[in-house]
């Protein structure tokens, strides 16, 4: 990507950068383990297992995920896992005002990538299907904010349950306004991709296509 080439961040560093931030996820789920922390075990835990998907999708379909997406998909669950860790009553979501905002919009970044993949697939492979720019623009401004919609009702019910059984939240929700503030920087990371984003998941695009084998008129 031409940015990474601009900033001088090689290949190899790129590696190094998530492979750091893989060992700070483990060291958090055994320090949720060790204080017997539901929250940051729950959080470390689902952050790891999404790090680990480039390396699965790799091993069991042979599909390689450029180095650069993997650091994307790496960066946007850790940043989101480290947010959640609280010193009292002081978390980074609570202490810095922007934080919040930035994890919504990088982590919608990573589920329109997978949603125009997944259009731009059958686009591919399916002759009877057609799928034109501006159709996909709007799909992906359409799933990420269903998506974004999911995940509130989800941390709506969560923080709830966990008030409930009185263990420490998982996910925690700050009132209506800062959800739709979370809908409007979800929107805004899918407006990113559909707009910068799409040029950079053409390899993945194309590694998929291939593992279907030829296009079909089956869709």
């Amino acid at each position: 990507m031409k940015l990474r080439r601009r900033l001088g961040i090689g290949v190899r560093r790129q590696r190094q950068f998530v492979r750091a931030m893989e060992v700070g996820l483990v060291a958090m789920l055994v320090g949720g383990v060790l204080l017997r922390d539901t929250g940051m075990i729950v959080n470390a835990a689902l952050a790891l297992a999404v790090v680990q998907l480039p390396a699965v999708l790799q091993r069991d379909y042979g599909l390689v995920v450029d180095a650069g997406l993997t650091l994307w998909l790496t960066t946007a669950v850790t940043l989101h896992a480290v947010g959640t860790l609280a010193v009292g009553e002081w978390s980074l979501y609570e202490a810095v005002w922007w934080y919040d905002h930035l994890t919504h919009a990088l982590s919608a970044s990573i589920v329109a990538a997978a949603g125009y993949t997944t259009a731009r697939v059958f686009d591919v492979h399916y002759d009877a299907v057609r799928l034109p720019a501006p159709f996909m623009f709007a799909f992906i401004l359409v799933f990420t904010i269903a998506a974004g919609v999911l995940w509130e009702v989800l941390e709506f019910l969560l923080a709830r349950a966990s008030t409930a059984l009185g263990g420490s939240a998982v996910l925690v929700q700050y009132g209506l306004g800062d959800t739709m503030l979370d809908l409007v920087f979800n929107t805004v990371g899918a407006v990113l991709v559909a707009t910068f984003g799409t040029a950079h998941l053409a390899s993945v695009v194309e590694a998929v296509s291939d593992r279907l084998g030829g296009r079909s008129t089956d869709p």
